[in-house]
């Protein structure tokens, strides 16, 4: 385990979405979206192509900037910041991306500790010990040296998601981590996500057309006691040292909110859109 805390402290939100709306060649994206991501908690997008899911999380990096609205990352209004100024805000940012996006030409521990280029204050050395921990986590320590080319899809993945972590960001976003894997290295990278949940209790940002993933993201929890996943209570919140590691999930239909809440009133709903959605 890492040997400092990633996550953050006190109760203001970690991402704020305030009335956000997007639209491209006059086509609306995303209308009048609200929503707030809790310190320590992760909140799962769903929602079909099209849908606005991956937008989202482009707008919370300040890749896309919103043409009505407001954003808040981390207490700060990034809505209209220039590249420069949304610099210092990204560096508390980690992002897995879909096809995990690393570089052919450096080895994985370069990969990983890409970050630090940009990071003086970190040495040499600080930096190669937390990247050697970040691959200890996802247990791939022993590709160090190895490039790209050499790992398999599913462990390219876990590199993408040990070089989010790596400068100990308090705030991850998962763009649709398991798409194009078999089910069982799918399963893998979940179990990972859960363990970076529990363990660090990064605030996380998590989009997925699987539905089965976001399942199992909200049904377990990591158990440091045993190295092992086991259920979550029934009623939706487990109990972790000094707090809950709460797993909400918000539904997009048309670039609107349909659903926003747990996971069995999710379940519960008899709303005709969202039953046909999880059937």
């Amino acid at each position: 385990m890492m040997s400092e805390q990633m996550a953050i402290s006190g109760t203001e939100p970690v991402i704020e979405f305030d009335s956000v709306t997007l639209g491209f060649g006059g086509d609306p994206v995303l209308r009048d979206v609200s929503f707030e991501l809790d310190p320590g908690e992760t909140k799962i997008v769903l929602g079909t192509a099209g849908a606005g899911k991956s937008v989202m999380l482009k707008l919370a990096m300040g890749l896309l900037e919103a043409d009505a609205g407001a954003i808040r990352v981390l207490g700060q209004d990034i809505t209209h910041l220039s590249e420069e100024e949304l610099f210092p805000a990204r560096r508390n940012i980690g992002m897995v991306f879909q096809e995990g996006a690393l570089f052919d030409s450096l080895t994985i521990g370069e990969n990983v500790g890409y970050a630090f280029e940009r990071m003086p204050e970190v040495s040499d050395d600080e930096a190669e010990r937390r990247v050697r921990e970040s691959l200890r986590f996802v247990e791939l320590e022993h590709t160090y040296d190895q490039f790209p080319s050499e790992l398999s899809g599913g462990m390219r993945r876990r590199v993408a998601i040990a070089r989010a972590m790596v400068s100990r960001p308090p705030l991850l976003l998962y763009d649709s981590p398991t798409a194009g894997l078999d089910p069982i290295t799918s399963q893998r990278i979940i179990a990972l996500i859960i363990k970076q949940r529990d363990v660090h209790r990064v605030s996380s940002l998590l989009v997925t057309h699987r539905l089965q993933d976001a399942y199992y993201i909200a049904s377990f929890r990591y158990d440091e006691a045993t190295g092992r996943l086991v259920p979550i209570e029934r009623n939706g919140t487990a109990h972790l040292g000094k707090g809950a590691a709460r797993t909400r999930f918000l539904l997009l239909r048309e670039g609107e909110i349909v659903f926003h809440g747990e996971l069995n009133d999710l379940l519960a709903s008899r709303d005709p859109y969202l039953q046909k959605f999880l059937a």
